[in-house]
């Protein structure tokens, strides 16, 4: 109905003009003297007529409220499905459109070769900066004082910092960096301990690992990435105590006996950007790790369930797919 009463409402110039011929036919028809059944006649051919007109038009008019409906859905079909145009000012707006099109196009296009001179750049910037870090590491790994111990641990979180951006450009383009294989946990799990062993090791916590699966289907460097952030983390809120890494299930848990997160923060612990109750208190976190970790959870079809009490520590599980899962993704 409501699509009948604005093709009326579009055809109202039309309407109008039928009921004016119907007033002047009957008026001529009354001036005349002519006989009243011959003007009657003449109105129904012409309403008859006029019928027609509508309902030729108005199917025309369906046509073109369907195709236009389809394209709102699905812009990608503009401009070369765009119904055929019924006058001229709809040829107006036909041609205005498709020069709309073409010009986000080009904007479209511009836009897609910035951002990758861009990727390209940050790209190459964290690759060449790899080399700095490692010069100065190995000038303080000749020192043993206080001070050279303190600028290894601040040196390692500048690599680590490279390192987050590095994945978080490749997140972009994710799938195409995936390898999928059967990963031994044991191995990764230990390997992303020891790239977090010095911060473990000036923070004086400590790491307790039980035995781990050793056939999952997993990326082994996302893995790895995804479990390095989140011992990051663990270091990062833990002051005492320390980390263990262990199968509950089928799942993987990183347990540590941190100061925990609020409970009106964990639905939102994995927003980009957002740092909750903790981060405020800590103007150092960036809410990037979290955001990085559940991305590329979710291209390895991992579950990430994270519980914690406040003061008490952060439980985060780990949940692989099967095999089947991952050929259906």
């Amino acid at each position: 109905m409501r699509h009948l009463l604005d093709y009326l409402k579009s055809r109202r110039a039309m309407l109008i003009f039928y009921a004016l011929t119907m007033l002047v036919v009957l008026l001529l028809g009354y001036l005349a003297q002519q006989d009243m059944i011959y003007v009657r006649y003449v109105c129904v051919i012409l309403s008859f007529a006029f019928v027609c007109v509508l309902l030729g038009d108005g199917a025309r008019y369906r046509r073109s409220r369907r195709r236009m409906s389809l394209l709102r859905a699905r812009t990608e079909l503009l401009p070369r499905e765009l119904p055929e145009p019924i006058d001229a000012l709809s040829s107006d707006y036909d041609a205005l459109i498709r020069a709309l099109s073409l010009k986000n196009e080009h904007l479209k296009t511009e836009s897609l070769c910035l951002q990758e001179e861009q990727r390209e750049y940050y790209t190459l910037w964290m690759h060449q900066i790899k080399t700095p870090i490692s010069a100065m590491r190995l000038l303080l790994d000749a020192k043993d004082d206080e001070g050279a111990r303190l600028l290894r641990q601040e040196l390692f979180k500048v690599d680590q910092y490279a390192d987050l951006a590095l994945k978080f450009i490749k997140l972009g383009d994710i799938a195409s960096d995936l390898v999928i294989e059967r990963c031994d946990l044991n191995e990764v799990a230990r390997a992303a301990v020891k790239k977090y062993s010095l911060l473990f090791i000036y923070s004086k916590l400590t790491v307790e690992m039980a035995p781990l699966p050793k056939d999952i289907p997993s990326d082994r460097m996302w893995l790895e990435f995804i479990l390095g952030q989140l011992l990051s983390n663990s270091v990062k809120y833990t002051h005492t105590g320390g980390v263990r890494i262990y199968q509950e299930g089928t799942a993987l848990v990183v347990e540590d006996s941190g100061i925990g997160i609020r409970k009106e923060d964990l639905p939102r612990i994995f927003e980009k950007g957002y740092t909750g109750y903790n981060g405020r208190m800590d103007t150092r976190a960036s809410g990037i790790g979290l955001y990085l970790v559940k991305r590329a959870a979710d291209a390895l079809g991992i579950r990430v369930d994270v519980s914690s009490e406040l003061g008490k520590g952060t439980r985060v599980a780990l949940r692989f797919p099967v095999l089947d899962e991952f050929a259906q993704m």
